[in-house]
């Protein structure tokens, strides 16, 4: 059975370390490491930061007393990243990295950005940490040794321990400032798969322009000019090709009436999602049952996102899935289960199937840029595909009032 694959727009920023088991094992083994490590990089963290801090309050009342703490307080956010990647390598502990700070030229300038770098609360939390590790390091690298040479049965239960005060301190201090920090983050992130995903339908739009329709119009252009100069000497042979030219027309505003479809089809602006999804599912190779329960209208761009999320997976459902049924399911719920608006409403999409089922995000079936796309709007993408079992996709879109 394929366990459910689960995108989030949450990081994950609380990972439990395995279970201690009394052997000496690889976990226990990168946590003595990482005790014994602690006193030689918290002895040079200690003198930096001591040196760093009287240097530059015993400068401040000179013009180089500023510069001099920001530069210091900057090569303190890079400590700071060392040790968010040795508890990473050696504690398992996933902490996200601080938002860089701004450059002089987005900063507003030199002064600006020099004051920014003085306040910056990432690096004063790293500068905190740095004071208070030497203490800690002494202890942590006497207790990992004498484990080691004496009581070496329980030393994997004394390394958790330890260790798990030193997680703390990573998260605690090291970890971006604040759930803003964080959501600036997430919100860099999700900018730049909107603009790569916007950029990837502007090519796609320009390819079929101009693999399709654009193709057919140069072909009509010529077999219309052909027509013309046969018109006089081969009346037939030139009404042929106009004959010719008449079913190009045709195929030529078919291909537009798709390419226009794919954009945002018409039946979705004047009819909303209950129509359109109807439409849809009419062009699924397998019978697909519509089931859309909402008591109003989305705003337009999540209507949008959820068109082509339910069209996107239908398609997937017609090439990849060896389905004899699907249904398609969309509905509203509020912030307490109802089916209320308001914040923290929700829009729900289920896409099931009876397939073969082994879908998963990354395996090249388009789930992927789904789960990117739901992410940047706050969405949430959950495939279930046991093999053999039939899929079931679970969408949700932050519900938003139309204006």
């Amino acid at each position: 059975m394929t366990a459910p694959v689960q995108v989030s727009h949450h990081a994950p920023d609380n990972d439990r370390p395995p279970p201690i088991r009394p052997a000496l094992g690889a976990v226990a083994w990168k946590e003595t490491v990482h005790l014994v490590s602690n006193l030689p990089l918290a002895l040079v963290g200690f003198v930096y930061t001591v040196t760093m801090v009287a240097t530059a309050g015993g400068l401040s009342v000179t013009a180089i007393g500023l510069p001099l703490l920001a530069a210091g307080l900057i090569l303190s956010r890079q400590l700071g990243r060392l040790e968010r990647a040795r508890a990473r390598v050696l504690l398992g502990v996933r902490v996200d990295e601080p938002t860089p700070l701004p450059g002089p030229r987005r900063a507003g300038g030199f002064f600006p950005w020099l004051w920014a770098g003085v306040k910056d609360p990432v690096a004063w939390r790293t500068v905190l940490y740095g004071l208070v590790r030497l203490p800690w390091g002494v202890l942590t690298f006497t207790a990992a040794l004498v484990g080691l040479l004496v009581l070496w049965p329980v030393l994997p239960y004394v390394a958790r321990w330890l260790t798990n005060v030193d997680r703390l301190m990573v998260r605690g201090l090291l970890s971006p400032s604040d759930e803003l920090e964080r959501r600036i983050a997430e919100l860099e992130s999700d900018r730049g798969v909107v603009v790569d995903t916007a950029a990837a339908d502007l090519r796609r739009i320009e390819r079929d322009l101009h693999d399709g329709a654009q193709a057919r119009l140069v072909a009509l252009a010529m077999g219309l000019g052909l027509a013309k100069e046969k018109l006089l000497e081969d009346p037939d042979a030139a009404a042929a090709m106009v004959d010719e030219a008449h079913g190009e027309v045709k195929l030529a505003l078919q291909e537009l009436r798709d390419l226009a479809r794919g954009i945002h089809p018409a039946v979705l602006t004047d009819r909303g999602l209950d129509a359109a999804l109807s439409s849809v599912a009419s062009r699924c190779v397998v019978p697909v049952k519509v089931a859309v329960d909402l008591p109003e209208r989305p705003a337009a761009a999540i209507e949008g996102i959820a068109y082509f999320t339910v069209s996107e997976l239908l398609q997937n459902i017609s090439k990849h899935a060896g389905a004899r049924h699907a249904s398609v399911e969309v509905w509203r719920t509020g912030p307490d289960g109802g089916s209320g608006a308001g914040p923290g409403a929700r829009l729900l999409i289920r896409v099931s199937d009876d397939g073969r089922g082994g879908a998963a995000v990354g395996r090249g079936s388009g789930l992927a840029g789904l789960a990117e796309r739901l992410r940047a709007v706050d969405g949430v993408f959950v495939v279930d595909s046991p093999e053999g079992a039939g899929t079931v996709v679970t969408a949700e879109l932050p519900w938003r009032e139309r204006g």
